[in-house]
Order: structure tokens, then C-alpha cells, then sequence
């Protein structure tokens, strides 16, 4: 099947320069989950939450439909990576004690993801779902970078990032809803880790394509200026939303 392939071209960019998800979030699923012995990671990309998993449980299967993502994935002994769809998994049927979607649920074709959930997972295995969308650093550096996230690259983001902006909460999520605790996720950054995560945005490389012109450069002095010392680290900040739940009793 066909998938909208929004990283794939700049799969090497995109692994350098995505922030990492809070540990806490995979201690909590860890010890939500009905046992630790398999973890299905859907839309793993470069296999950011399938190491993460792994510390966690015994083994993990981490599928992506671009070879390219899998290709620049982190290696890890206890994570089988594939090259599949999140729609139509090659686990056997009530196997995983958990399945996870991080940053990826919105490609999904839902009701088909949906029912692979519903086949996969173990009786009470849990099904979680995790977005970020903007970020913040402080008054003077954020109005630069607004400029670049809405004014330049705003109608090169693909219609899906509605649900990104909306926390996941435009989506069905046809599972016993349970409720998830606040998780923090932020990162200390330098001002060239930050341009090299702005530049790992899907609109920005659209942008780019359409134009010639990478549109960070046309913010990159703004904001060294607003930013001072470029080899201080600073906080960046995210707003995070996780959707989890279990499968209905039929």
C-alpha cells in the first residue's frame, strides 16, 4: 500500500535532530502494560521510542513503511526492525502487551490501524499514542521562530498537522480510554541543534523543495541575535499529549 511520506528524503536529518521523549512516559507504559515481554513500535522512523521500549521490554518490533527511516534507525540487540505498515502488522494475533505511535498516528489509515490494534494486542494490552507540536525557548527567541512556523512554512504543513495542534484529541480512539499523567518534554539545546531541528520539519523541507530557499536561513540571523551566545545550551519546551486506552470487551 502507498503512504504519505513526509521524512523519507531527509530521513538523515530528521534522526540527528528530533528531540527524545520523556523517560517517564515509558516507565508509566511499562507498568501499565500486562507483562514486558513485547512491544509493538508502529511508525517508528528512526526508532527513537523502540530504544527507549527496549530498556524496558524483553523485545520490541518496530515497523516503519520507509525503508529509508528503517535504514537510519538506531541499532538496537533486542529491537527487530521491519519495513511494513502500521496497518497490516506480521505479528501473530494477541502476541504484544503494548502497541505505541509516537509523533505518527495522523498518517495512519485509523479504522485498518485500528483493527491490527485490536488483533495484536494481548487481553488488557494497552495502546498508546503520543504528539508534540510547537515548542517555546523564551520571550525573545519564540516571536523569531513563530515566523518560521507560521508565517513562512504555515501553508507548507500538511493538512494532518491539525490533529498534531489539537493534541490527538480530532482523532477517533475507538479503546477504554485511560487516562495518562502530565509528562514534561524538553531538551537543552544550542543554537545550532536548534536551527538543525528546524530545518528537520516537514514544511521546511517542502518550503525548501518549492522554493529553492531554505527558509531557516531567512530566520537564522534573528535569531542568533535573539538567542546571544550561540554554544549556550537553552531549555526548549513542548507541549505533549498522549492518548492511551485498552481494547473494548466485545
Amino acid at each position: 500500500m502507498t503512504f504519505k511520506d513526509h521524512f523519507s528524503g531527509h530521513a538523515g536529518i530528521y534522526h540527528e535532530a528530533r528531540p527524545g521523549y520523556p523517560a517517564a512516559l515509558f516507565d508509566w507504559l511499562a507498568g501499565i502494560a500486562p507483562s514486558r515481554d513485547l512491544a509493538w513500535d508502529a511508525g517508528c522512523g528512526n526508532g527513537q521510542a523502540s530504544v527507549a521500549l527496549a530498556e524496558r521490554f524483553v523485545h520490541v518490533f518496530a515497523t516503519d513503511p520507509s525503508a529509508t527511516q528503517i535504514a537510519n534507525a538506531e541499532p538496537c540487540a533486542n529491537v527487530d526492525y521491519r519495513v511494513e505498515p502500521a496497518e497490516q502488522c506480521s505479528l501473530a494475533s494477541a502476541s504484544a502487551d503494548l502497541v505505541t505511535v509516537a509523533q505518527a498516528l495522523h498518517w495512519f489509515d485509523h479504522a485498518r490501524f485500528y483493527a491490527e490494534v485490536a488483533r495484536v494486542l494481548k487481553p488488557g494490552g494497552v495502546v498508546a499514542a503520543w504528539t508534540y507540536a510547537d515548542c517555546r525557548v523564551d520571550a525573545a527567541i519564540d516571536p523569531v521562530k513563530d515566523r518560521l512556523y507560521v508565517d513562512l512554512t504555515g501553508s507548507y504543513w500538511p493538512p494532518e498537522r491539525r490533529h498534531v495542534e489539537s493534541g490527538y484529541r480530532t482523532l477517533d480512539f475507538p479503546f477504554d480510554e485511560q487516562p495518562a499523567p502530565s509528562f514534561e518534554m524538553t531538551a537543552r539545546w544550542t543554537l545550532a541543534q536548534f536551527l538543525a531541528y528546524l530545518r528537520s520539519w516537514s514544511a521546511t523541507q517542502r518550503y525548501l523543495a518549492d522554493n529553492g530557499v531554505d527558509p531557516v536561513t531567512l530566520v537564522e540571523a534573528d535569531l542568533a541575535q535573539a538567542w546571544g551566545d550561540a554554544g549556550v545550551a537553552r531549555c526548549v519546551r513542548w507541549d505533549f499529549h498522549v492518548r492511551c486506552g485498552r481494547v473494548r470487551n466485545a
